[in-house]
């Protein structure tokens, strides 16, 4: 019996260009993130025991590098790594969405705040609806506002302090 090929047989790469082979490496590194990412998310099994597990943080961690990659390849891509990486990328935000939404109330909230999200915003970048606060909760503060510069034109518009400050979605 013949042994099967490598899937990277040094016959392929030997007529291979280096454009070719660069392109081949790129998605092989945007699989491989976005399967990392699917197994911290708990949607892929792990490859040696098996078993499923959720590390949303790690997960986060692998979704935000391959934002990070398509933001610095832009306009550098060929259509066909581009669209991997979109495609990984989307795949990746609603897997994250769906892990979040299958969290127990109290967990999900509690790690919207350790990914960096602010706890009264959803992850569509939209307000929450009202949770009823626990007794012991203390009512929120809220600061004053400061009074208008004698400066500042009396027609300008006043900019106000709920300006969203993470535009992140998954």
């Amino acid at each position: 019996m013949t042994n099967p090929p490598a899937p990277f047989a040094e016959d392929s790469l030997a007529n291979a260009s280096r454009e070719e082979i660069m392109s081949a490496l790129f998605a092989n590194m945007v699989i491989q993130q976005t399967n990392m990412a699917m197994m911290m998310l708990g949607k892929v099994a792990h490859p040696e025991t098996g078993q499923f597990f959720q590390d949303l943080e790690a997960a986060k961690m692998f979704i935000d590098q391959l934002e990070m990659i398509e933001a610095k390849t832009k306009g550098n891509l060929s259509r066909q790594e581009d669209g991997l990486l979109k495609q990984g990328l989307a795949a990746l935000r609603m897997a994250f969405v769906e892990s979040l939404e299958n969290q127990p109330a109290g967990a999900a909230h509690a790690l919207e705040g350790r990914l960096g999200r602010p706890e009264t915003e959803s992850l569509h970048g939209e307000p929450e609806p009202s949770r009823a606060p626990a007794a012991s909760a203390p009512a929120p503060v809220s600061e004053p506002k400061p009074a208008p510069t004698p400066t500042a034109p009396a027609t300008a518009p006043v900019v106000e302090e709920s300006r969203k400050k993470f535009s992140k979605k998954y």
